[in-house]
């Protein structure tokens, strides 16, 4: 099965959660060397699907945004909110969940990728040259305050997630 578009997002999310992975071997302590590149490689992979990968697939789809991209957007909103705030074991767990639910909507049969790949084929080398050369998106030192959390948490609301559940 030749699918590139999938491919690329696919393996980038696996390099996502090795960084991630590796950052968090201890919970308590945070590699936060690693952790820097777990978040900007998270928001760089957020920059791609929003900046390339949707809106090759709405123009393909006859200027008409695809459904499960309005879901995808808000998940992207509630992980960049969490990019902000200091990670500890409550906020990796948080992060962690919202991985793995958006995660599978790309990554299922007849998830994002899927409708992506089969949308814009014509354009898939095109698409490809020009992931590999988006740049890794600037970050601020982590906010501590406690608006950070709460801007987090309402973008977390939004997109369907209760950060106070999930970290029971």
């Amino acid at each position: 099965m030749n699918k590139p578009l999938y491919e690329f997002f696919t393996n980038d999310h696996r390099r996502i959660e090795e960084l991630l992975d590796k950052a968090t071997e201890n919970i308590n302590d945070i590699q936060m060397d690693h952790y820097h590149h777990f978040r900007t490689g998270l928001l760089k992979h957020i920059k791609m699907e929003e900046k390339i990968l949707f809106p090759a697939a709405q123009k393909a789809n006859r200027g008409m945004p695809l459904p499960l991209a309005a879901k995808l957007r808000l998940d992207h909103g509630a992980l960049t909110a969490l990019m902000v705030v200091p990670p500890g074991p409550d906020v990796i767990k948080v992060i962690r969940h919202v991985l793995e639910k958006h995660d599978l909507l790309e990554e299922e049969p007849g998830g994002m990728y899927d409708v992506c790949e089969q949308l814009a084929e014509s354009e898939t080398q095109e698409l490809l040259a020009q992931l590999k050369e988006v740049t890794e998106v600037p970050v601020h030192p982590h906010n501590e305050a406690g608006y950070a959390l709460k801007a987090a948490k309402n973008a977390l609301k939004r997109a369907g997630f209760d950060y106070d559940e999930i970290v029971k």
